[in-house]
């Protein structure tokens, strides 16, 4: 059996690569709960899918060089105000992010020199297994509809991960980004909460882009994702307020929101 990567992504517990001859008679399973999103306050998100997600969450960015998209679900590490204590989504008409919904699968080199991505799942995952019920992953030898279907999605993930990095790699180039802060003062309270630790776009130089430039933007797509995301900032103050509701407040001081 190949080894896993070292570093395992967020969620991922240990990666086993989808064999036809080791997990023949495995089968998989709908599940009613996702624990791991327990307290699990930011998910990864792809640019493809900023336009639903502005609906539902703050879009922000991580801090570092090597920023990614991040759908805030709490502003709080430990809070993550969509799911309740068995990690059931509390919402009904909710946008799951990609990066949920692929859990436990994933694309992954087996070995840092391969060229191919394989189809991996974490073996800890309680949706995957031996069970007399569920649907098969393989059938006489060869995958199964559903199997299909997973790689299917994984693939467009990938193709949306790379559209991702193109993304990122744009806005550095343009020097876009800027450190963010969000400061919230409420009632009764002497200190305001102030969110920091994360990335967002800077509006004064997206304004202030001319020419080439924002034609470039324009054309490619890019300039309505910017500004999804800015509107999707609004929504800070209503997750501020569901982790009110729900107490999941911590004392008012310095809190990483990304």
């Amino acid at each position: 059996m190949a080894s896993a990567p070292q570093n395992l992504p967020l969620f991922y517990q240990a990666l086993e690569p989808l064999s036809s001859q080791v997990h023949a008679d495995h089968r998989i399973r709908p599940q009613e709960t996702a624990p791991f999103l327990i307290g699990q306050h930011a998910v990864p998100v792809t640019v493809d899918e900023f336009p639903l997600v502005q609906r539902h969450m703050p879009i922000v960015f991580s801090s570092g060089d090597d920023a990614i998209p991040l759908a805030l679900m709490g502003l709080n590490e430990g809070s993550n105000v969509f799911v309740d204590g068995e990690g059931k989504l509390t919402e009904t008409n909710f946008y799951v992010p990609a990066y949920v919904r692929r859990y436990p699968y994933m694309l992954a080199r087996l070995r840092p020199e391969a060229d191919e991505l394989s189809l991996c799942f974490d073996p800890t995952s309680p949706s995957i297994g031996v069970f007399d019920e569920g649907d098969r992953l393989f059938e006489n030898g060869e995958p199964s509809e559903v199997t299909k279907q997973i790689l299917a999605f994984n693939e467009t993930f990938e193709q949306a991960g790379q559209r991702t990095q193109q993304f990122m790699n744009e806005l550095r180039e343009q020097g876009l980004l800027m450190d963010g802060e969000v400061t919230i003062q409420i009632d009764g309270n002497a200190q305001p909460f102030i969110y920091r630790g994360f990335q967002m776009v800077n509006e004064e130089k997206l304004a202030g882009l001319r020419g080439d430039q924002l034609r470039k933007m324009s054309q490619s797509g890019m300039l309505p994702l910017l500004y999804a995301h800015l509107f999707s900032l609004s929504l800070m103050r209503e997750i501020f307020a569901r982790q009110q509701a729900t107490g999941q407040m911590p004392a008012p001081q310095l809190q990483p929101a990304g």
